[in-house]
């Protein structure tokens, strides 16, 4: 007999959330900085970092691939490397870490050998074809049979650098994953971003600003050039900000409650993109008719599930790359927003939109949230439950991708959190 799912069961809180909550690092940080010091020569200092599944799957790599991690504290640690990398004894697992699977896979043209980089069954359905024509074109010889996870990198220690085009409508990830590896070249590399805008722009930027502090020289020299130039990474002492996408729960848990949350930093004090959201969702209830997402994706479900609650309903443009993250994102928020009401959303192409009822505020509405196993569908439906009764999430330790206290923060602010299985 199949065992029930674990379910989180929230109980709207009687009074405002408030309290102090100390944030996680930024996953997007972290593993950015663990790569580039991984490729650096010497001894780097990474404080702040983030504990989380994602961040173990990316030490537990690199140690495989030689390079030494002392883990001295909790959020502190020291990473040694030697300005390359060996082949790994067995394929590198990265269960669903998709910014693991997209930077390994490039670094891994600098591997003299075979490297087979793979995740779980969500990873092994996410696309990397992209990336590995792109890699391909740059004379490394990848393989990934159907499109997604495994790529098998038999790696020279060596790559094209020179001109490169790749399209704008790819994941700003892989295009990271490129911008890491480029500094590691025998001559500059210029990346030419073909078909206009890119969906996250400011990733890139978050990239450079890692790369840079580890003495790596990146330029934009035009809103569609990037300009790498050789000569590696340097050992740095590098502070990881706090992750502005955890912030996005808390800000919309003080939003919806009229609460007084205080998270150690201000939004303009945060350079990831997803800090952005903070504007709309002090918005709240009044958020505006219509949000581009394209430049704070991993805000979007944030949102999305406030605009439920929000006094007119809210339309969700830029947001089809939702539907390749740990799940089709753009679906699964259209199913748990139907699931509380069975018209409250609605999906027209790749925007999503929520046909806001703030009458909702209050009521019960029992049903169960299927979270895909999707850290950011758990966390965002929890916030439905701060405000309607009834809601249970399926799967809520899914949030340990990235920010695994999730539920003691909650309980700690004063919600009551029903754990089940």
């Amino acid at each position: 007999m199949t065992p029930s799912p674990a379910t989180a069961k929230i109980i709207p809180p009687e009074k405002p959330l408030e309290g102090q909550v100390t944030l996680p690092g930024s996953k997007s940080v972290t593993n950015r900085a663990l790569l580039v010091a991984a490729l650096a020569k010497g001894r780097s200092h990474l404080t702040g970092i983030l504990r989380s599944d994602d961040t173990r799957h990316m030490m537990a790599a690199l140690r495989s691939m030689g390079v030494e991690i002392l883990e001295v504290d909790e959020t502190t640690l020291e990473v040694t490397g030697n300005g390359h990398l060996q082949a790994p004894d067995d394929p590198l697992f990265l269960g669903n870490a998709g910014t693991a699977v997209r930077f390994l896979t490039a670094a891994a043209a600098l591997v003299d050998g075979a490297v087979t980089v793979t995740g779980d069954a969500h990873m092994q359905k996410r696309p990397i074809a992209p990336l590995v024509d792109t890699l391909r074109a740059m004379g490394v010889d990848a393989v990934s049979e159907t499109g997604c996870p495994p790529v098998v990198i038999n790696g020279t220690g060596r790559f094209n650098a020179g001109d490169i085009a790749v399209s704008g409508a790819l994941s700003s990830q892989y295009i990271s994953a490129i911008m890491m590896l480029a500094a590691m070249g025998r001559e500059e590399t210029r990346i030419h971003i073909e078909g206009g805008k890119i969906g996250a722009v400011g990733y890139l930027h978050i990239t450079a600003a890692v790369m840079r502090a580890f003495g790596a020289r990146v330029t934009f020299p035009a809103s569609d050039r990037i300009a790498i130039e050789p000569g590696g990474y340097r050992a740095a002492t590098y502070q990881i900000e706090p992750d502005a996408s955890a912030a996005t729960y808390l800000w919309a848990a003080e939003a919806l409650t009229g609460g007084d949350i205080d998270i150690g930093a201000a939004p303009d004090t945060l350079n990831q993109p997803d800090a952005a959201a903070h504007a709309v969702i002090s918005a709240f209830p009044d958020m505006p008719s219509g949000i581009d997402g394209s430049q704070m994706q991993d805000a979007v479900p944030t949102i999305a599930v406030m605009a439920a609650f929000n006094n007119t309903p809210v339309h969700f443009t830029g947001i089809g790359n939702l539907r390749v993250k740990e799940c089709d994102r753009v679906e699964a928020l259209r199913d748990g927003l139907t699931r509380i009401r069975p018209d409250l959303a609605s999906v027209e192409g790749d925007d999503l939109i929520v046909h806001s009822d703030p009458s909702l505020r209050g009521q019960s509405r029992p049903c169960r949230i299927d979270s895909y196993a999707d850290h950011r569908m758990a966390m965002c439906f929890a916030l439905a439950g701060l405000l309607v009764r009834d809601i249970t999430i399926e799967d809520p330790m899914c949030v340990s991708k990235t920010f695994p206290a999730y539920w003691d923060v909650l309980r700690d602010l004063g919600v009551v959190v029903e754990m089940n299985g």
